[in-house]
């Protein structure tokens, strides 16, 4: 049976240039969408993708190639001009308000409007707002406020007001980020319906496997030029990121022939006991040995990050105890926790891990100076060649290291934030979501790199809602549930395992 013809183009763009300050951002970059299919764009943090979708929102005029909606030449000078246009965009985070309710929400800046004197047609638009949700098999109390509805909820609500435009393109930039795997896969079934009716959808996404859940076509860039396009059947995910990066990649990273042993009789380098912290984390036993990464797996609010700040010193344990090397400890900050070797890469790290107005350089710098005190100070000259020797060897992509850190893209922020307590040349490295908000490519050299850490000697505790890196990477996994530990796991275990220690206590 031959293959069914490519359904017609609603929107194409060929030969988009865009720079700034003479820096190349787009360079011959094309992207063809298609009326009911699904195309995905995939690259590399800083490869394009946030300047692309900018370009065909209106934010950024680009300067030159061409733009064509149903085969007629558009140029967006506005993001409202965009919309009416019919390319709607639905982004990461929540752009709606809050304190208002769902139907003010959905038709906020576009109320339906009756009369003489053109009052809002309240009924009109909470009719128009459940028809709108309606379309997406869902059902709710329009006029309550949007902030008493989960963010799952507010998604699609985000997605009934970007269709409230008569949209003909949808654009969903990283709309997964913030939802749990059944809120995902009921985002993906709307997804689905709004392809049938006829939609054309560009989905950004840093997750490989909701690439293959949902593509009919992908689309890469990488630093800003278009690599090609393929139907999603015929590109491989090892494929996939050869042309995200460039090269050939090793997707076995992780695998038990890629995991390095835990030395035979490898002496423990920390013990928790019974510790716990009221309201936050039950009291549980964990240790890790020298060379071994253990791996906490857990939903949301499970208590991984809990044990993660109690162990760094970042919150006070009030049962149990901590021992390092054998010996008692009792951190009241996290500068004791570095003084007996351990350092931390926190969840959030735009808000906890980087300084954003800093350069590469003194972000890169901060740990080892702040342990070394006020007496020692690193002249300039020493961070520099630290930061270089850093960028070089976790492949950091800067201009320089004097770059504000805020400049950089989330895979190399998240490097230099690494980089950053390798300085200080730690035994015991806590790794509280190293790989989130970054692309496949980026998470993993990331994920080798701390199997080279642990082959050298280095003790990891890793962190991770993506599950297949948990049990790909860890010699143990440590399962918690409803903010008590549950049970361990050996390498080898499978994400069913995992889930099944999950459900069944």
């Amino acid at each position: 049976m031959s293959a069914p013809a490519p359904s017609r183009p609603v929107l194409e763009l060929s030969g988009i240039h865009k720079q700034f300050n003479g820096i190349p951002a787009l360079a011959d970059v094309r992207l063809t969408l298609r009326a009911g299919e699904i195309h995905t764009l995939m690259g590399q943090n800083g490869a394009g993708k946030s300047t692309l979708i900018k370009v065909l929102t209106g934010v950024y005029p680009f300067d030159a190639g061409e733009m064509r909606l149903d085969g007629s030449a558009i140029r967006p000078a506005s993001p409202l001009a965009a919309q009416q246009l019919g390319i709607s965009t639905v982004y990461q985070e929540v752009n709606l308000c809050p304190n208002l309710s769902v139907a003010e929400n959905i038709f906020a800046g576009r109320y339906p409007r009756r009369g003489l004197l053109q009052r809002i047609d309240w009924p009109a638009a909470r009719r128009g707002a459940e028809e709108l949700l309606a379309r997406l098999d869902v059902r709710l109390d329009v006029s309550r406020l949007l902030s008493s509805y989960p963010v799952a909820v507010q998604q699609m609500v985000a997605i009934a007001r970007a269709l409230g435009v008569q949209a003909k393109v949808l654009i969903l930039d990283e709309p997964t980020s913030s939802l749990d795997e059944e809120e995902v896969n009921k985002l993906f079934d709307v997804l689905r319906r709004l392809r049938a009716e006829g939609l054309a959808i560009l989905f950004v996404t840093h997750f490989l496997n909701q690439v293959y859940a949902v593509s009919d076509r992908i689309t890469v860039l990488r630093n800003g030029a278009w690599v090609g396009e393929w139907a999603a059947a015929d590109l491989g995910p090892q494929a996939l990121i050869s042309a995200m990066v460039g090269r050939e990649f090793d997707m076995a990273a992780g695998s038990d022939a890629a995991r390095p042993p835990v030395p035979e009789g490898a002496p423990v380098l920390l013990q928790a006991s019974g510790l716990g912290q009221r309201g936050q984390l039950q009291p549980l036993d964990i240790g890790l040995r020298q060379g071994e990464v253990v791996g906490l797996a857990g939903l949301l609010g499970s208590g991984r990050t809990e044990l993660a700040r109690l162990l760094f010193g970042l919150a006070r344990p009030d049962s149990g105890e901590l021992r390092i090397d054998g010996k008692a400890v009792r951190f009241q900050a996290p500068a004791d926790a570095v003084a007996q070797g351990l350092a931390m890469c926190p969840e959030e790290r735009k808000t906890d891990g980087i300084v954003a107005e800093l350069s590469v350089r003194e972000n890169i710098a901060l740990a080892l100076q702040a342990s070394l005190g006020l007496k020692r100070n690193l002249s300039r000259a020493e961070q520099t060649r630290l930061a270089e020797a850093f960028v070089k060897a976790l492949g950091i992509k800067t201009a320089s290291v004097e770059t504000p850190i805020g400049l950089l893209s989330g895979g190399n922020q998240q490097k230099a934030v690494l980089a950053r307590w390798l300085a200080t040349q730690p035994r015991l490295l806590l790794l509280d979501e190293p790989t989130r908000g970054i692309d496949v490519a980026a998470k993993q050299e990331i994920l080798q790199e701390i199997l080279r850490l642990a082959g050298e000697g280095m003790s990891v505790l890793f962190i991770s809602s993506e599950m297949d890196e948990v049990v790909r990477l860890s010699h143990r996994v440590a399962v918690l549930r409803d903010r008590r530990k549950v049970g361990e796991l050996p390498a080898g275990c499978s994400e069913e395992d995992v889930y099944e220690m999950i459900a069944r206590t």
